[in-house]
């Protein structure tokens, strides 16, 4: 058995046994991977793919166990491979951070400026997906950290560490009804909000689910008639008059967007954006620096120890 057929084994479980779209990802050919994976079935004397004629069903139950084994093969040659470019001083590599919108639009920008000033050599890749995404990117090895607000502390095989914490506020144009509240903090309510259509983040994204929870703890169905991904588009609706924001208070300047702003802490509690890692990965010098510029009170010591 060889690294190659384990390359080929992963890939095809994460691209969903699809093995043309396995083939595209890794530059090669699909029967070049059925070959590999048959070989390493022969090898091994057991079938690690279930398979109805020619198509892939999943993994039987020792092909798991394979698969299990070829992920922790792969995760330590990745390991070697970054120690000995750490040890050989070597400033060359790439930072991949997956993110919400939320926080590269908003949080990481001047992180990202001072890192890229103090590693000129090293590219940065920045992913942005949705919670659920970013955890699976980093469990896959495909991104090195992780930011978010839902998902990361209870993922399986990650570790993760408090960034920062924050609330959500309701925007308004200033010449809306609702605009009094931001002169008066504490005193919107839950029925205000809903006598008026709502336009607010999806499902998976930057506390919405706090949202959910506010209104569903006392039977008010709000009327959400908008869900975006990001900040910038909801401002946008809201600005146009479709209805009352609900955003990260992070994502708002009230004068630049042109919104009144009003504090919802005491409606939908307070939220903590998290930072993530893969359980056991070996991290770069560079990427406890990143971290360390983002979050200037965790050494690295405190975060080794945090993410063991």
């Amino acid at each position: 058995m060889n690294l190659q057929q384990f390359r080929f084994l992963r890939e095809a479980a994460r691209q969903k046994f699809n093995i043309t779209a396995a083939a595209r990802v890794l530059h090669t050919s699909q029967p070049g991977i059925s070959k590999a994976i048959i070989d390493l079935e022969e090898e091994l004397g057991v079938s690690i793919f279930a398979r109805a004629g020619k198509r892939i069903l999943g993994l039987t139950p020792p092909g798991q166990q394979v698969l299990l084994a070829a992920e922790r093969v792969m995760e330590e040659i990745d390991n070697l491979k970054k120690l000995s470019r750490d040890y050989a001083g070597s400033p060359l590599g790439t930072l991949r951070v997956a993110t919400t919108h939320t926080q590269a639009r908003y949080v990481l920008p001047p992180v990202v400026q001072k890192f890229a000033e103090k590693f000129p050599q090293v590219r940065f890749k920045l992913l942005q997906a949705d919670p659920p995404q970013i955890a699976q990117m980093l469990v896959n090895g495909q991104a090195d950290v992780g930011i978010a607000t839902e998902s990361l502390a209870d993922a399986a095989g990650l570790r993760s560490v408090p960034v920062y914490d924050w609330q959500h506020v309701a925007i308004v144009p200033p010449a809306h009804p609702l605009a009094k509240f931001q002169t008066t903090p504490g005193k919107l309510t839950l029925k205000d909000l809903a006598r008026n259509p709502l336009v607010t983040y999806e499902a998976h994204f930057t506390g919405r689910s706090k949202i959910d929870a506010a209104f569903g703890a006392v039977n008010i169905e709000p009327s959400i008639v908008l869900e975006a991904i990001d900040a910038d588009v909801i401002k946008t609706y809201v600005q146009l008059g479709m209805g009352v924001g609900i955003v990260a208070g992070v994502a708002v300047d009230p004068q630049r967007d042109r919104l009144a702003m009003l504090p919802c802490g005491h409606l939908f509690g307070t939220n903590t954006t998290r930072l993530a890692v893969k359980q056991g990965a070996y991290l770069r010098g560079f990427v406890y620096s990143f971290i360390e510029l983002l979050m200037p009170q965790w050494d690295k010591r405190r975060l080794e120890e945090a993410f063991k």
